[in-house]
């Protein structure tokens, strides 16, 4: 993909243009997406309550919650801090900041909370029309993990604009329980709205704002969680493995063997 031109603002972060497209990352807030602007229209919710309700932020080294935030791995169990009572949510990436390594590249150490050693390195490239996110997490020892981004895409580009629609289908949805945590069991998708995890999907999703613009979200991440019960925005969240993975089967990553994903944004007028 042809990046676009690129500059560091004057505080540390990211700034990218090409076409019509203007794209804003900031380490410091979590080496999340900022800003997305297409046409001077900004996609994204630009602010929020805490960390976890604006922007396209990314989750690693777990993706969605953790039950209670306790997990068993090597033999030993583990306890995470609870930063989103009474479950750990999201990993510990999104509030912390990240290190600029170059004019696209941003990198973490991961978090004394978690129990093992590693980084993680997140990649932009931006052209007309298009967006490449890539995250690697690299293991020092082996640890289980999961990562995936949280996009808030605004439900109107502008006040008594056209409401967001959502193309999306899948084969399952995971069941979740009272806690909202999925079981690991399947079910036949039901009607949104939705707080769920689903798999088998079988196209990329297309969000329309009708008449103004379309944006299909690739990614090469086999789970989905999609969030729409908020008035304001949507969430569609591609993840390597759903909600509470570290107790159910979570992917072993281990050193010279790092867990890679990528997200790719394509938009086009209406």
């Amino acid at each position: 993909m042809d990046r676009g031109r690129t500059v560091s603002d004057a505080v540390g972060g990211l700034r990218f243009e090409a076409g019509d497209a203007r794209l804003e990352v900031s380490p410091a807030h979590g080496g999340r997406i900022v800003s997305l602007q297409v046409g001077g229209q900004e996609l994204l919710v630009t602010e929020g309550m805490g960390p976890v309700a604006w922007g396209s932020f990314p989750m690693v080294p777990f993706a969605g919650r953790v039950r209670h935030g306790a997990f068993s791995f090597g033999g030993r169990s583990w306890q995470l801090p609870v930063n989103w009572p009474p479950h750990a949510i999201h990993g510990f990436g999104f509030d912390r900041p990240w290190t600029v390594v170059d004019e696209r590249t941003l990198s973490i150490g991961l978090a004394d909370e978690w129990p093992f050693r590693g980084s993680v390195v997140q990649r932009f490239d931006l052209a007309a029309g298009a967006l490449l996110v890539t995250m690697e997490l690299t293991a020092d020892e082996p640890m289980p993990a999961s990562m995936g981004w949280h996009p808030w895409f605004r439900r109107r580009l502008e006040p008594g604009g056209p409401e967001l629609e959502l193309r999306f289908a899948a084969e399952a949805m995971f069941v979740r329980d009272d806690d909202g945590i999925p079981t690991g069991e399947l079910m036949t998708p039901t009607a949104g709205p939705w707080d769920d995890c689903f798999t088998g999907v079988w196209a990329d999703p297309v969000l329309i704002w009708p008449g103004v613009l379309a944006l299909e979200i690739g990614s090469s991440c086999a789970f989905w969680v999609v969030y729409d019960e908020q008035s304001h925005a949507m969430c569609v969240e591609p993840q390597t493995a759903p909600p509470d993975a570290l107790n159910q089967g979570p992917t072993i990553v281990e050193p010279g063997r790092p867990l890679t994903a990528t997200m790719e944004w394509r938009w086009r007028p209406l």
